[in-house]
Formats: C-alpha cells, structure tokens, sequence
C-alpha cells in the first residue's frame, strides 16, 4: 500500500503540474560545440574484371543460283513498198495576141483637156 500511496502522488503532482505556468527565467548560457569526430577512410576499390571472350564467326551463306536466260523475241515483218504517184498533165499554152493598129504619121493639132 506504500508504494500505491506514492505512485498515487506522483500522478496527481504530475497532473496538477500541468495546469499552473510559471513565467520563464532568462536564458542560460549557450553550451561548448562539440567535437567533430574523425573521418573514415576511403574504402578500397576492388580490381578490374577481365575482358569476356569474344564469339565466334557465323558461317557463311550459300549463293543462289543463277536465273535462266530469257528468250529471244521474233523479228517484225517488212511492211510493203506504197505505190508510185502518177504525174499531172502539163498545161496547154494560152492564145497569142495580137498587134496593136499603126499609129500615122501625120502632123495633126494637139487638144489638151484639163483634168476635173
């Protein structure tokens, strides 16, 4: 029962505390920083691997055969020769004229007419 009459205190000094506040005090004075630890050391790398072998050549594939030659097309018929144009007729000559009339050689009066 002792130790319930304790436990008991406790709790109701716990509860109670909560509800009474206290105005703050002044800052206390700012602690000494720490010190920084050591570093680690670098970890070691590990060794390169070695190159992989390299794969083999694939065979080589066969060639086709060759195609087969095409035929040789016939040759065209000649076509015949046209006939031959006949020549036109020549034509006839006209007429022959005829001479003018003999002027005279008389002396005669000259009538000029003045033009309208």
């Amino acid at each position: 029962m002792r130790y319930s009459i304790q436990l008991f205190t406790l709790l109701a000094t716990l509860t109670l505390g909560g509800c009474f506040t206290l105005p703050t005090g002044p800052a206390g004075p700012q602690g000494a920083t720490g010190y920084t630890g050591a570093t680690g050391s670098t970890g070691y790398t590990g060794a390169t691997g070695r190159a992989g072998a390299t794969g083999g050549t694939g065979a080589t594939g066969d060639t086709g055969a060759t195609g087969g030659t095409g035929a040789t097309g016939g040759t065209g018929a000649t076509g015949d020769t046209g006939a031959t144009g006949y020549t036109g007729a020549t034509g006839s000559t006209g007429a022959r004229g005829n001479t003018g009339a003999r002027g005279s050689s008389d002396p005669g009066t000259v009538v000029i007419v003045p033009a309208r």
